[in-house]
């Protein structure tokens, strides 16, 4: 059996958050906002100010513009690739006030193939 092909390239951006991975998040943080439930559109425009957010955004090129909002709200949780190589890791990650990396692969996309990168966690606690 082999995984879809877009979990071997850049053809996709869009990652479906694992149902697993949501809720014990949820549970821990209790979410109020979701900037990008389906693709990510206008959520890097709406405010994100005392709100509890949890945002698995688009794994393209705006990565750093979504982490910039992160100190605006309460409190933001990222699911996203372990990328420590890239300027957007340097530049925000590392600010982060938790960076959980998740152990193996996740499976995305409804369980359809384990994505061929990791995962990991950024936790920032913001001041609104």
């Amino acid at each position: 059996m082999s995984a879809p092909r877009t979990l071997f390239s850049s053809a996709s951006i869009h990652w479906r958050t694992p149902a697993a991975i949501y809720k014990e998040l949820d549970a821990e943080f209790h979410f109020t906002f979701d900037p990008c439930p389906i693709n990510g559109d206008g959520g890097l425009e709406r405010s994100w100010k005392r709100r509890r957010v949890f945002c698995n955004p688009p794994y393209g090129r705006a990565i750093a513009s979504w982490l910039a909002k992160a100190r605006e709200a309460r409190l933001a949780v990222f699911l996203l690739p372990a990328r420590t190589d890239t300027i957007w890791w340097h530049e925000h990650a590392l600010k982060a006030d938790e960076i959980r990396f998740i152990q193996g692969r996740l499976r995305f996309n409804e369980g359809k193939g384990r994505a061929t990168f990791p995962s990991v966690i950024l936790v920032y606690r913001g001041t609104s």
